[in-house]
C-alpha cells in the first residue's frame, strides 16, 4: 500500500504534535508532503501523486472548525472539476481518504451539546462530501485532542494508532489489526534498545500465543455455525 500524507500547518517547526507525528511515520510506503512549504503548487505533480496513492491522508490542526488555508488552497487548485469527475472518469475512485486532525480541546468538547457547539463530523463534512463526489472511501477520522497533555504511555499508544491509520488494511477489524501487528512487530522489536530486547521478545511471544488462541476460537465458532445451519 502507498499512502500520501498531506500536512497543512503554517508553523510546522513549532508544532510539537506535528513533529511527533513526523517522527512516528512508518519507515516505508509513505509519501509525506508539507503543503505550506511549497512556493507554488505544481498541479500536474500533485494530481500524479493522487493517482499513484492507495490512501490519502489530510493532516492538520483544527483552526476555527476548519483546516488551515493552505489545504483549502491546495483543494481549489488541485481538485479541479475536470480532474475529480470530469467526463465521468473518476481517477480517484475506490481510493481511501482519511483525516488526522489535532485540536486544543478535549474530545468531549466536540460531542453533541459540548463546549465547541459542533461535532468533528460536522466540521469535516465538506471534506467528506468531496470524498463522496470523487467516489473515494471516507475513513473514520483520527482525532488527537490536547497532545501536550499526553503522558509517555499515551504517546506510545498514539504512535501505534497513527501508523495503523496510515498503513493498516480497512475495514478496521480484529483480523486486520492482528495481521498488521504480526507483520510489523518483529521490526519494532529489532529497533528497541538492547536493554529492552528481552521484553520485546516476550511481548512477541505473548502476541503469537494470543493470535493462535483467537484463530482457534474463530475455527470453533465457524464449526458451531455450520452445525446450527445444518
Amino acid at each position: 500500500m502507498k499512502t500520501l500524507v498531506l500536512v497543512a500547518h503554517p508553523h510546522l517547526a513549532d508544532s510539537s504534535s506535528q513533529q511527533f507525528l513526523k517522527e512516528s511515520l512508518p519507515a516505508t510506503g509513505i509519501d509525506w508532503e508539507w503543503l505550506d512549504g511549497q512556493q507554488a503548487i505544481d498541479v500536474d505533480r500533485e494530481q500524479t501523486k493522487l493517482r499513484q496513492a492507495d490512501r490519502v491522508i489530510l493532516q492538520f490542526p483544527l483552526y476555527w472548525f476548519a483546516a488551515p488555508a493552505s489545504l483549502k488552497q491546495w483543494e481549489d487548485t488541485v481538485l479541479t472539476r475536470k480532474f475529480v469527475y470530469g467526463d465521468h472518469r473518476y481517477p480517484l475512485a475506490d481510493k481511501e481518504l482519511g483525516v488526522v486532525v489535532t485540536t486544543g480541546m478535549p474530545g468531549k468538547a466536540f460531542q453533541r451539546g459540548g463546549a465547541e457547539g459542533i461535532t468533528l463530523d460536522a466540521a469535516l463534512a465538506p471534506l467528506a462530501a468531496v470524498t463522496q463526489r470523487a467516489k473515494m472511501t471516507w475513513l473514520p477520522t483520527l482525532a488527537i485532542h490536547q497532545f501536550g497533555y499526553l503522558n509517555e504511555s499515551e504517546k506510545l499508544q498514539l504512535v501505534i494508532r497513527y501508523q495503523r491509520y496510515l498503513t493498516q488494511a480497512q475495514p478496521d477489524s480484529l483480523t486486520s489489526r492482528q495481521t498488521w501487528f504480526a507483520e510489523r512487530l518483529p521490526g519494532m522489536i529489532d529497533r528497541l534498545p538492547a536493554d529492552q530486547q528481552a521484553k520485546g521478545k516476550l511481548i512477541a511471544s505473548v502476541f503469537e500465543q494470543k493470535s493462535a488462541d483467537l484463530d482457534q476460537l474463530a475455527d470453533t465458532l465457524a464449526l458451531i455455525k455450520e452445525q446450527s445451519d445444518d
